[in-house]
Order: C-alpha cells, then sequence, then structure tokens
C-alpha cells in the first residue's frame, strides 16, 4: 500500500478511487452542456504532451529555498532562516541559499553566523555586487557604519544605476547625520 498504509486502508482506497471518478464524472458532464450549440470539426484533436516523472528536474534544496525566500520576505526571519539552513544543506553550493541565510541571521541579530554564511557564499562566487550591497547592510546594522559604506560604495562603483544600493546610502547617510552630534551647548 505504501503512502496510504493505515488502519482500514484498502476501505480508504476504495472510498478514494470512487470519489475521484465521481468527480471526473461531474467534470466531464459539466462539458456536455455547450455540445449542441458547437459544430463538430473534421480536424483531429490535438493531444496534450505530459512530461515523464523521470524527465521533470527537480532540484532538493527548491522547495526550501522557495520557502525561505518567501517567509523572508513576510518578515519571518527565523522561519526563513530553518528553511535557508536546509537548503544550503541540501544543495551546499546554492549561493542564493547562502546569501539568504546569511540576511535571515542579520534579521536575527546573529552577526556571528550571518558573516560564516557571506563567507561561504563569497568562497562559491565571489564578491558580487549582492554580496557587498548585504554586507554593507550586515554592517549598518551593526553599527558599524564606516564599514558598511565601504561595502556600499564598493557594490556602487559596480552598478551605480541599482536602486537598492542608492537607497542604502542614502539610508546610510541619513543615518550619519542622525548619530552626528553638534560639538557643545
Amino acid at each position: 500500500m505504501g503512502y496510504f498504509a493505515c488502519a482500514g486502508g484498502d476501505k480508504f482506497v476504495r472510498a478514494y478511487s470512487v470519489l475521484v471518478g465521481l468527480l471526473a464524472a461531474l467534470t466531464l458532464a459539466g462539458c456536455e452542456t455547450v455540445a449542441e450549440s458547437v459544430a463538430i470539426d473534421a480536424t483531429p484533436a490535438t493531444t496534450v504532451t505530459v512530461q515523464e516523472p523521470g524527465e521533470v528536474k527537480y532540484y532538493a534544496s527548491d522547495e526550501p529555498l522557495k520557502l525561505g525566500i518567501e517567509h523572508f520576505n513576510r518578515g519571518h526571519y527565523g522561519i526563513a532562516e530553518r528553511y535557508f539552513r536546509d537548503a544550503t544543506e541540501k544543495a551546499p553550493k546554492d549561493v542564493t541559499a547562502w546569501v539568504g541565510l546569511a540576511a535571515s541571521y542579520d534579521r536575527l541579530a546573529r552577526f556571528d553566523l550571518a558573516d560564516r554564511a557571506y563567507t561561504m557564499a563569497i568562497r562559491l562566487a565571489g564578491e558580487t555586487t549582492e554580496i557587498l550591497n548585504n554586507l554593507g547592510y550586515s554592517y549598518m546594522l551593526r553599527g558599524d557604519l564606516v564599514s558598511a559604506r565601504k561595502k556600499f560604495l564598493k557594490a556602487y562603483e559596480r552598478e551605480p544605476n541599482n536602486p537598492m544600493i542608492v537607497n542604502n546610502l542614502k539610508l546610510l547617510n541619513s543615518s550619519y547625520k542622525f548619530v552626528q552630534r553638534s560639538a557643545g551647548p
């Protein structure tokens, strides 16, 4: 039985088969209502091409990576971290998973773990513009504004029209203004 094995498994499989058959019959019956108004065409019907399961490429890290991105975008950084960590374990050479894991750690203020994940991403892909930008943001979250500026400027040199980098530099500049205080009363 495999997947459906349980107490009374045969009854469950039979009930499931009957339910599928009824749904198919109802679906086909619904298609017959417009048959009288349609002229019969002599051209042969086209066949639907179905991909064999062996031909479909599935990568073990796809689902955890997809869920990690989804939860990160929703602000669920702890859940995103778990999915990104799972993705990196299943596909250790997936740069996107490593960057997502590092960004999740940044948002959880686990900067020691973020540094490890960024190191792995850099080993795999080098210092890409995305990684430089993320590192700059990481340093900004830590309060290390000097290091943040260095990373943002390095990313900006590569892609001066990238709106995310430009916005991060503006955010950094506004935090400089906030932190700076006047010399005296």
